[in-house]
């Protein structure tokens, strides 16, 4: 199922948005914290897993190098903070905590390299191990957020699952057209950048992963080459 990932990943927003909206004291910092630097290790392991899968790493070299020059150029990050601002900006008329909830938890959710990769591989090898990975931190933040700011966190499943839904159909249109070498390299590249993400997470190093997005399709043209 494409979709399934998505719907985890949505699924797993309702219900942790619930359990934390009955926790009006909130949770404490430290476990927080130290759940996330879990999740982050995972994610580390889990992009050094799918980037072993290269069998040209020249390829992957090459994607990551004009990549990051393309989205250095556009710079991706600034625009995807911008759109989340502007739509931020827009929603500041609406009162309560259930809007502050709902729209603070999307931004986060929806506004993220993690959530680009993790729908393209579902569309593209029906692997939903990222979108489950995301699905557990989203899950621990939602017990957060919504322990402060309502239920409106648990609303947020809805743009959650719409945008990452669409893209990982999206890919799936595309998948007959590409052959599994094609695929591979572009899950190779998707593995280097969640290592990225894996680093901002452990706060090792910042990483503008946003901005090396356009690598993971540069197989698809580099390949044609060789």
């Amino acid at each position: 199922m494409i979709l399934l990932g998505s719907a985890v990943n949505a699924a797993a927003i309702i219900v942790c948005g619930i359990i934390g909206s009955f926790l009006k004291k909130g949770l404490p910092k430290r476990f927080g914290d130290l759940v996330i630097a879990a999740l982050g290790f995972f994610t580390l392991m889990l992009g050094v897993n799918f980037a072993m899968k290269t069998e040209y790493p020249l390829v992957v070299i090459f994607s990551l190098v004009i990549g990051a020059g393309l989205g250095e150029w556009i710079d991706i990050e600034k625009r995807m903070d911008n759109i989340g601002n502007m739509v931020q900006d827009r929603l500041k008329g609406f009162k309560g905590d259930f809007s502050k909830g709902f729209v603070t938890a999307s931004l986060l959710f929806v506004v993220g390299s993690m959530a680009i990769m993790g729908s393209l591989q579902s569309g593209l090898t029906n692997d939903h191990q990222t979108l489950y990975t995301k699905a557990v931190m989203d899950g621990v933040i939602s017990i957060v957020f919504a322990s402060t700011m309502g239920i409106g966190v648990a609303a947020s499943a809805l743009p959650v699952f719409i945008y990452q839904g669409t893209i990982a159909l999206l890919a799936a249109f595309l998948q007959p057209y590409l052959s599994t070498a094609v695929v591979l390299e572009m899950t190779a590249v998707g593995g280097i950048l969640l290592m990225g993400v894996g680093c901002n997470i452990l706060e090792i190093k910042r990483v503008r992963v946003g901005n090396l997005i356009p690598a993971i399709f540069l197989p698809i043209l580099i390949m044609m080459f060789i």
